[in-house]
């Protein structure tokens, strides 16, 4: 009596625990949660973003790595709202990042104000000595800056799935986005 009782129970727990997982903001938290644990689905993104910056060294890259992980790693939010219509919904998320916008502006503006520091011995303009510049300038970052993001999803066949985030989401994740 006792095993059947407890099967009983665990497939309530299953069944039902499935259900409660199955809403806009568990989906959302399980989304930004896999940023937070450093999930390998986001790591391998993170490589592919990476790799594609050709004028990064070896260790800028490896520095840049590990910049967007301790953002990653380090972001927090806040549900802030639902919209559920039929089967699409929005939820309005606040995070709170890193604000990497400043220092890549402030870059952007020292190298065209400072040429001359990003030359070599020839006069020739090496973008390696400005990614640098800016990889150093994302290592000092310690100020925050909070963004609201309006994440959209789907309920397909009975499941609710975030549709594909735009780029202005992505840069507020990573903490890039000018405002």
């Amino acid at each position: 009596m006792k095993k059947i009782m407890f099967i009983l129970l665990v497939v309530i727990l299953v069944t039902g625990c499935g259900e409660i997982s199955n809403t806009p903001t568990k989906q959302v938290e399980a989304f930004l949660n896999k940023y937070q644990t450093l999930d390998r689905e986001v790591l391998d993104d993170l490589e592919n973003v990476i790799y594609q910056e050709e004028s990064f060294s070896d260790e800028n890259r490896k520095k840049y790595r590990e910049i967007i992980k301790k953002q990653y790693k380090n972001m927090t939010y806040k549900i802030k709202d639902e919209e559920v219509n039929a089967d699409v919904a929005i939820v309005t998320t606040e995070i709170s990042v890193l604000d990497f916008s400043k220092p890549l502006a402030e870059a952007r503006e020292y190298q065209k104000s400072h040429p001359q520091e990003f030359l070599d011995l020839n006069g020739v303009y090496q973008e390696s000595l400005y990614s640098n510049y800016v990889i150093s300038k994302l290592e000092d970052v310690q100020e925050k800056v909070k963004y609201t993001l309006e994440i959209k999803l789907s309920k397909i066949d009975g499941k609710w799935k975030i549709d594909a985030i735009d780029d202005e989401t992505e840069d507020k994740i990573l903490g890039i986005y000018q405002y």
